[in-house]
């Protein structure tokens, strides 16, 4: 049980967690700019849609390859020196893309780029077990999963902006793009260096009191939690593959909207991607901005996690299906609005659930594993978007899948049980 203070828990949050949205800000900027350059970046290379979507996803399987060695190696080495060197190196890559001319050199980056980030997410969710009780993590993630509608709300004006500057010094507007943002998250992994603590005992911020306080509730928990042992053994839990599941369908949905997302709202306002396109693209993340705000603090508040995570994706899966059903562009806003919201705001929430029964190495492999399953479905959504379209010969199709896909991962959630007394292998109890 949580005992700590309110105001310990304030001073670690304000320390913590405004840095460490920056750093999100930064890492979804990065990954899903290419959706705002993908107008203006075909036309100037002649990518097609479908090397454009092999593209889009091939980021994801860089990114799986390698999350679970990172996850590890930042748990070794302490989260300031592995942060600022996965931060470092993303951004020199994206800033990379000005090179990308043709379809070979898109891939290559894009891959290299999933490597360069790999264990970004997963080592962000390990760090906060380290600093919030199990009681009040759940709030903690949701000021974290600020940084996505964030990165649209403020980067979707400015990679609008950015991209109007095509001609200037003869480069490009997607070129200016890629590498004002790439330099961007660049300087903030310098940074993260010399401001991250790795651990409560190393933070100077804090009085001897308050350290020894926060790790002795930390300890406590982590006592009570399996996994301080084969970190291969947790990670091939019944419970850490069926989590692996719905978080491959969560993130499926994720970025089978969004890299498409800035497109489908040109096409709504009869415009082309630019500054204007970015303003009311920012709209829907406004909006999740508010959900990842209030769905955390709801389930932490009532302890229904599987029932509130649940019903947000339903929200989310009919929000997408909405958005093309509607003729009307305001309503399809409006549906893009409950879409977003629904699949922001259900991420924190799911992240209470490996955190509540896994510690130690074994946390930091079993939530790599997990969002390696997500970055294959960031993979596999856009292939899929633009299969189903093909095949149905209509652009509504891939939407529609993602909206199937996102009900299939809230009837999943539902399916959570509390284990049976005296069974090793069944789900464990995720409410609290």
């Amino acid at each position: 049980m949580n005992t700590l203070p309110a105001s310990l828990l304030a001073k670690v949050s304000w320390r913590l967690l405004p840095f460490l949205l920056l750093m999100y800000i930064m890492a979804f900027l990065d990954r899903a700019n290419v959706g705002f350059a993908k107008q203006a970046f075909q036309a100037d290379t002649g990518i097609s849609d479908t090397a454009f979507a092999f593209g889009a996803g091939v980021f994801f399987a860089g990114y799986a390859l390698l999350e679970v060695p990172s996850n590890l190696m930042l748990h070794k080495v302490g989260a300031k020196l592995w942060m600022c060197r996965i931060m470092v190196t993303w951004g020199l890559v994206s800033a990379a893309m000005v090179f990308a001319h043709n379809e070979t050199t898109f891939y290559v980056l894009r891959f290299l780029l999933g490597v360069a980030e790999a264990g970004f997410f997963p080592g962000v969710i390990l760090y906060l077990t380290y600093w919030f009780p199990q009681a009040s993590r759940g709030r903690a993630m949701g000021f974290f999963y600020f940084g996505a509608p964030l990165a649209f709300i403020f980067g979707s004006p400015l990679s609008g902006l950015l991209l109007e500057l095509d001609g200037v010094l003869g480069s490009h507007g997607w070129q200016w793009l890629f590498a004002v943002e790439g330099l961007m998250a660049t300087a903030v992994g310098v940074w993260a260096y010399f401001y991250l603590d790795n651990r409560p005992a190393d933070a100077k911020w804090l009085r001897t009191e308050e350290r020894q306080q926060l790790q002795a509730v930390l300890d406590a928990e982590d006592s009570q939690k399996q996994g301080h042992g084969s970190v291969l053994k947790a990670m091939c839990q019944p419970a850490v593959l069926y989590l692996c599941a719905i978080y491959l369908l969560i993130q499926a949905s994720v970025y089978g909207v969004v890299f498409y997302l800035p497109s489908q709202v040109a096409g709504l306002m009869g415009s082309k991607v630019g500054f204007m396109v970015g303003l009311v693209s920012a709209i829907p993340w406004v909006c999740a901005l508010i959900a990842a705000w209030r769905v955390p603090a709801i389930a932490d508040r009532t302890g229904q996690r599987r029932l509130v995570a649940a019903l947000t994706l339903v929200v989310s899966g009919l929000g997408i299906a909405a958005s093309v059903t509607f003729a009307n562009p305001l309503l399809a806003i409006l549906a893009l609005c409950f879409a977003a919201s629904g699949f922001i705001a259900v991420q924190p929430v799911f992240w209470t659930f490996p955190g509540s029964f896994l510690a130690g190495s074994a946390a930091a492999g079993a939530i790599a594993l997990i969002n390696s399953f997500g970055a294959l479905g960031g993979f596999i959504a856009p292939i899929l978007k633009n299969w189903a379209e093909g095949a149905f010969q209509t652009p509504a199709a891939g939407l529609y899948l993602l909206s199937v896909t996102t009900l299939i991962a809230a009837a999943l959630i539902m399916g959570i049980r509390p284990p049976k007394s005296g069974t090793a292998h069944k789900l464990p109890t995720y409410q609290h």
